[in-house]
């Protein structure tokens, strides 16, 4: 694929020294590698650019492995990439300038679960699997899901979100505190594990989001939830998008405080049957799940039923025991890689929204018009629960005719969402695809703050650079 990261991110690849090289070696010995195989996996990811490697990628193990490899780095003015699990959409881990890809992800110890408190702190290789595995016994779990096993680090720093986000919030709700190293290799620690504080400016929801441009987070602390007593979920089709989206609209509206109710659209339920021997409905599908007491649990989901037969909803299926639930949702988590299947050989270029939930359906119908257009397979899944949906535009990787198409329907679908008084992205992140989106959100000025917050903490531009918005030190 040739699909250049933005003129706005690139800049001359830093020189990397080889003093830098050999004192990381005598740092970090087997640790730190410059093999091509290696470094080829940390300079992509799912996103549609073409990789980007990094001159080498240093394993660490602790803090204080990422401030050593930190302030070698900043001896010789080369950039610090994260990186964690590697999932992420657009192209934030993509060395764009050269530098050196810090990988987190054997940084997988629990540091702390404190029940009472309800909270846990881990390092930022732990994945939300790993974290729920641990706490299987206690009664709690930690309820952000962006589907894929991303790590805790990655997801705080791109400020996650998915299925569960309707009722438990994002990443933004659920951190309470990180421990991060600055440009210059001090080590922050902010938040506390108490629920609030008032104690000057609130730098856990600065650094949430900031996609690797201020720090490496090293530690995260986050809440948790009482497991529920009863988990119900349930399938039901729809004649249109429109009715499914609004049978979602007015369960919102009427308070129903429903767990998880993910939009599929009757081409990405085609994948999910061919990829996980499904039999659903090839129409516009809605996923629900509900948390609650056995009585809370039953009165929701009548309400929900009730709801979606008033938009002519059908075959409304429940699945009430585990396997069942996670046979249905681990198909739904797994529709990324099923729509890739509708096109072999192809990429996706994805795209999310997020609009204000009165405007859910009407920006939701005119994108299915948008894409009934457009010859490229374009299905839609959502965490419509919050005004939140997901574009994947399956493009020919060597076909430069369909990159432009997949862009093209990328505009429409942003620009759609900013009229609506909504975001460019409910939860990917900006990355390297959004950057001029960024400033038509928040303005010329609203991005020159944003550069004024990061060359205060990162002056020679170290930390991961290119991304979010162009950067002049």
């Amino acid at each position: 694929m040739n699909h250049p990261a933005p003129a706005a991110a690139i800049r001359p690849r830093r020189p990397f020294p080889a003093e830098l090289l050999t004192a990381l070696q005598a740092a970090f010995g087997d640790r730190v590698s410059t093999a091509e195989a290696v470094r080829a996996h940390h300079g992509r990811d799912e996103s549609p650019f073409d990789p980007q490697l990094p001159d080498a990628v240093v394993f660490a193990c602790s803090t204080e492995d990422v401030r050593t490899a930190v302030t070698l780095c900043a001896r010789h003015d080369v950039p610090v990439i994260p990186y964690g699990n590697g999932s992420s959409l657009e192209g934030h881990l993509l060395a764009v300038e050269g530098g050196v890809s810090v990988d987190v992800s054997g940084m997988n110890r629990i540091v702390s679960i404190d029940a009472d408190d309800l909270t846990a702190t881990v390092e930022a290789g732990v994945s939300r699997k790993t974290l729920n595995d641990a706490l299987r016994d206690t009664g709690l779990f930690f309820p952000i899901d962006p589907g894929a096993d991303a790590s805790l680090g990655g997801m705080a720093a791109t400020r996650a979100s998915g299925t569960n986000a309707v009722r438990y919030g994002t990443m933004r709700e659920n951190v309470l505190g990180l421990t991060v190293v600055l440009a210059d290799s001090r080590v922050v620690k902010t938040g506390t594990r108490a629920r609030k504080s008032s104690a000057g400016y609130d730098l856990t929801r600065l650094l949430v989001g900031s996609e690797g441009t201020l720090g490496v987070i090293t530690e995260v602390t986050v809440r948790l939830y009482p497991q529920p007593e009863a988990v119900s979920a349930a399938v039901c089709a729809f004649p249109s998008m429109g009715d499914a989206v609004r049978t979602v609209i007015e369960t919102i509206q009427l308070g129903v405080p429903i767990a998880r109710v993910e939009f599929v659209d009757a081409l990405a339920i085609r994948a999910i049957n061919r990829h996980s021997n499904l039999a659903l409905a090839e129409s516009p599908t809605l996923f629900f799940e509900f948390h609650g007491t056995e009585a809370s649990v039953k009165e929701q989901a009548e309400q929900v039923q009730s709801l979606a037969a008033e938009h002519a909803g059908s075959g409304f299926a429940w699945a009430t025991r585990p396997e069942e639930r996670s046979r249905l949702w681990n198909a739904r988590h797994n529709a990324f890689f099923a729509m890739l299947q509708l096109k072999p050989g192809c990429r996706a270029v994805t795209t999310d929204v997020c609009v204000p939930i009165s405007r859910l359906a009407e920006c939701v119908v005119e994108t299915e018009q948008d894409l009934r257009g457009s010859p490229l397979p374009c299905p839609i899944v959502g965490h419509v629960g919050d005004g939140n949906f997901h574009v994947a535009m399956l493009i020919d990787p060597a076909r430069p005719d369909e990159l432009a198409e997949a862009e093209r329907l990328n505009r429409r679908v942003v620009g759609r969402a900013l009229r609506m008084g909504g975001t460019c992205t409910g939860e990917h992140g900006i990355g390297l695809h959004k950057m001029d989106f960024l400033i038509d959100e928040h303005g010329a000025d609203g991005v020159d703050a944003m550069r004024a917050i990061k060359h205060a903490l990162d002056p020679r531009n170290l930390m991961n650079p290119g991304k979010i918005f162009s950067y002049t030190a």
